[in-house]
């Protein structure tokens, strides 16, 4: 008896979670990228799979699971994984009185530690211990390097799964459960799934419209490989991330910190920018991030941004080498209304999945399982 067919338009990592999913369920599956590679906001963060950014209940659980998808694949040789955990440190008093209300919050369900300055030295020499009070460790949150990890997925779904990838195919439109490439291709497919990032205009224009969906630009770094092997261990945090992630809006006395920074610090937060460091296998760094939101972004990033971005890192952070190796922007959905996701079907057997905005590589996994699932 033969397979039913699925279609997934987009190789980033919510098409490669979504063909996963389908492939799970039994479908037989084929991938379409209009390039080469996948060149977008998949390939273009941190690398950091981030539970401790999402808020209790689905989205945490959700983020569980996708963590585990990444460890069960990196298990097959197919890519490099560390579960360093990640370190938010204070500097100042308001900073630790919210990582000991999150900790309070935090420590029944999930993996925290509360740690002291010396605590924090004894566990990775890149902070600062200068007017260091604490931080607060999770142990739920891993490392990968997404340009590697997202070039490898293709091969191991191929693989495992026998899903056939077609590089440079960009979908004119749909019609009937039939996707045409151009004039001289179709394929039919009893499901067919968008997952096309931050393309709005391709295909189904007008119902992208409907939704509340704008594009945020971010501008990162990378640095050059550590000297002598040089780790700097968890994934480190300023206390300009405490105000960025819903899982950390429980704090009583985040208000009075968010206030802080609208007067302290108020280029910071005009453009959206937290200082965060996650370090791949070779020893680089990936230095990040700023926030911009609008449909239509200038190609060019902005110098002040960075210099704003390392002038914050110095204040929290050490590094042996800060020798800035690559510079970049990434653009990502992200819904305005406060959903985490956009999921609809524009027509019989078509859907759409997309929005997850910054924590595509930690929810896409979880998530697609879910929506699949649900069909």
């Amino acid at each position: 008896m033969s397979k039913s067919k699925a279609i997934v338009i987009g190789a980033g990592i919510v098409g490669l979670a979504t063909a996963r999913a389908l492939a799970v369920k039994g479908y037989s599956v084929q991938v379409f990228e209009r390039g080469d590679k996948a060149t977008g906001a998949s390939v273009r963060n941190f690398g950091m799979v981030w539970p401790v950014g999402q808020p209790k209940g689905l989205l945490y659980e959700r983020a569980l699971r996708s963590r585990n998808i990444w460890e069960e694949i990196s298990k097959s040789g197919a890519f490099w994984i560390d579960p360093v955990g990640s370190l938010h440190v204070a500097h100042n008093e308001m900073e630790w009185i919210v990582l000991q209300e999150l900790y309070e919050e935090f420590k029944t369900d999930r993996p925290v530690k509360l740690l002291s300055a010396k605590q924090i030295a004894e566990q990775t020499e890149a902070v600062i211990q200068k007017n260091l009070l604490g931080g607060l460790y999770s142990a739920d949150e891993i490392i990968i390097d997404p340009r590697e990890a997202i070039a490898a997925l293709p091969l191991y779904l191929e693989a495992k799964y026998k899903i056939e990838f077609y590089w440079n195919r960009c979908v004119s439109y749909i019609s009937d459960n039939t996707v045409y490439i151009g004039n001289n291709e179709d394929y039919e497919a009893e499901i067919i799934f968008i997952c096309s990032g931050t393309d709005f205009e391709t295909l189904y224009p007008e119902d992208f419209a409907a939704y509340p969906l704008t594009k945020c630009k971010l501008q990162m770094m990378r640095v050059a490989s550590q000297p002598q092997n040089w780790r700097i261990g968890p994934a480190l945090c300023g206390g300009l991330s405490l105000i960025h992630y819903n899982s950390f809006k429980g704090a009583p006395s985040l208000p009075e910190l968010k206030a802080f920074y609208e007067e302290e610090m108020s280029a910071y937060r005009e453009w959206g920018i937290h200082v965060m460091i996650s370090q791949n296998e070779a020893g680089e760094l990936t230095i990040g991030d700023s926030h911009e939101y609008g449909n239509t972004h200038d190609p060019f990033d902005k110098a002040f941004i960075n210099q704003l971005i390392l002038d914050y890192l110095k204040k929290f952070a050490s590094l042996k080498d800060l020798n800035i190796i690559q510079t970049w922007n990434g653009i990502y959905p992200k819904l305005t209304n406060g959903d985490t996701e956009l999921f609809f079907s524009p027509e019989a057997g078509v859907y759409v999945l997309n929005g997850l905005g910054g924590a595509g590589m930690t929810l896409s996994f979880g998530l697609a399982e879910e929506i699949v699932k649900g069909l």
